[in-house]
């Protein structure tokens, strides 16, 4: 792990990357049901596919953006202008990632947040890919792309979460 700061908060990325390093592996994240009650540590085996599977089971934005690291052309989704009450699971695993609750308006066209629902159920890595160099936010359990994380963020983390929206699924909050 290398911790980075951004702003006055840290974030600590891992070195792993997306090999097929680890696919027995089991991974420790938290679960949360559909109403965002946090439910408690879990153990799961990490989510791998073939890239035949993800292609079958996502869309082609979705599979692009998730599974090969593209970016969604800013304000071109509905969850950047989103306000209702919910969840944001990712769009090849179901794990769960976000909160309406830490989500705000960046200004970037991309749904934003200050904060993951559970640290446990991301994970970060360098992303050199274009200057300058940034910080890719993954999900744990399946290692899909889901955005990158700057330090321009509100209080209390500085932190904004700028996600892809074809990575995410939004479920709404019935109660």
């Amino acid at each position: 792990m290398i911790p980075l700061a951004l702003g006055g908060a840290a974030v600590v990325l891992s070195q792993v990357g997306r090999s097929r390093d680890g696919e027995n592996a089991n991974v420790t994240i938290v679960d949360f049901d559909d109403s965002g009650r946090k439910l408690g540590p879990a153990v799961r085996k990490k989510v791998v596919r073939s890239e035949s599977d993800w292609r079958r089971q996502l869309t082609s934005g979705q599979y692009w953006s998730a599974r090969r690291g593209a970016t969604d052309t800013p304000f071109t989704g509905t969850y950047y202008q989103l306000e209702a009450p919910g969840l944001f699971r990712c769009v090849c695993c179901g794990n769960a990632l976000f909160s309406s609750s830490t989500k705000f308006d960046s200004g970037t066209g991309w749904p934003s947040f200050s904060a993951p629902i559970a640290a446990e159920n991301i994970r970060t890595q360098a992303d050199e890919s274009l200057p300058p160099a940034r910080v890719e936010v993954l999900c744990r359990l399946c290692d899909a792309h889901l955005g990158h994380v700057f330090d321009d963020g509100p209080p209390p983390t500085g932190l904004r979460y700028c996600m892809n929206e074809s990575a995410l699924r939004f479920v709404p909050r019935l109660s």
